[in-house]
């Protein structure tokens, strides 16, 4: 399915119980920022999710993790909880720190999502980010670690050294060891 138009809305919500964020980029994607011109929204402004809260969560996760700034905003103004959308073992604070999405990391700070939330794996969102820019960079996960950081991640959720200068220097200063 390489279009939007091939999606189907029961392949729609079988792909985001299933965890198939790349697969479904084309219903998430936007037109010049505007929520409205992907797929995903218009269902959900069509009342599509009414009886599919977990698929919803699940949405807003995916948005997350492919950096769908404006579906992922819109969807929290909808309520949509960032803290439930979690069938891949993540929720959506993880994966987009997982994924470098440093505008999307910055989105949820600003709404006060937890921080110190595990993933299926063990990690918080900080540990997510540490072990995405050693082992999956990306060019904003130190920024990413920063921010997470400034808003009050625990820095000890990292075991220092982890092999990577810049982090660990980060993490001293956070630990107020600098």
């Amino acid at each position: 399915m390489s279009t939007r138009e091939a999606w189907t809305f029961d392949a729609v919500l079988r792909g985001l119980l299933n965890g198939d964020c790349t697969a479904l980029t084309p219903v998430f994607v936007t037109t010049h920022g505007d929520a409205h011109s992907s797929a995903i929204v218009r269902w959900v402004s069509a009342g599509a999710f009414a009886s599919e809260p977990q698929a919803l969560t699940e949405a807003l996760t995916t948005a997350c993790w492919l950096g769908e700034l404006e579906v992922a905003r819109y969807l929290l103004d909808l309520g949509v909880d960032p803290e439930a959308g979690t069938g891949t073992g993540m929720n959506a604070l993880h994966w987009a720190a997982n994924r470098g999405q440093l505008a999307v990391v910055e989105l949820l700070l600003s709404r006060g999502v937890p921080l110190e939330t595990l993933s299926r794996y063990g990690g918080t969102p900080l540990a997510t980010a540490e072990w995405s820019a050693r082992n999956e960079p990306r060019p904003d996960h130190r920024r990413i670690i920063a921010a997470l950081l400034r808003a009050g991640a625990d820095p000890r959720a990292i075991a220092l050294p982890t092999g990577d200068d810049e982090i660990d220097a980060m993490l001293r200063v956070a630990l107020g060891h600098a």
